[in-house]
């Protein structure tokens, strides 16, 4: 969801909740039976209206690299290690981006480094050298300052003979 999506919703929110306090306010000048479930469902949508403000305030911005295909998170530490696993029909240029893009999504500060104080997320596929084999095959990994997240430095490494193992037409350019 982007923040034009919660604005929006916040927009609507408030009518709602506009809206039922008009109906709590008549339901009392009414003396209707259910004033005080009005009054009720006015206070619910009041803190439904703040949080999707907050919301709308940018707490979920997410950065897209170009080029990162899609992947799916295998074991994360939560310290300073996650692996993340692709499928083998990747390219070089596919791994460097997606190594990026992992590293941006899976940064917190809330990470500890261990000792060396470096976050390294490792990308792998599934590689089934014989039947009914299967083995994990690291294709590259990214290292970065798990206290800074405004450096952007990455040290990204890729394996060029693991890639060379791919299928074919994925020959390292």
């Amino acid at each position: 969801m982007e923040n034009l999506d919660f604005a929006l919703y916040t927009q609507w929110s408030a009518y709602a909740t506009l809206f039922f306090a008009v109906l709590a306010i008549a339901a009392f000048l009414f003396k209707w039976g259910i004033r005080f479930r009005l009054v009720g469902t006015t206070g619910f949508m009041i803190v439904l209206t703040i949080g999707l403000f907050g919301l709308s305030l940018g707490l979920f911005s997410r950065s897209v690299v170009p080029g990162a295909v899609r992947y799916a998170l295998v074991y994360d530490n939560g310290a300073n290690l996650a692996v993340v696993s692709v499928k083998p029909e990747v390219t070089a240029e596919e791994i460097n981006a997606t190594l990026r893009q992992a590293s941006n999504d899976l940064f917190s500060y809330g990470r500890i480094g261990n000792g060396d104080n470096k976050f390294t997320v490792r990308l792998r596929v599934m590689s089934h050298p014989e039947p009914g084999v299967s083995e994990p095959l690291y294709l590259g990994q990214v290292q970065r300052a798990i206290a800074d997240r405004e450096n952007g430095a990455l040290d990204i490494q890729l394996y060029p003979e693991n890639l060379k193992k791919l299928p074919q037409p994925n020959a390292i350019s």
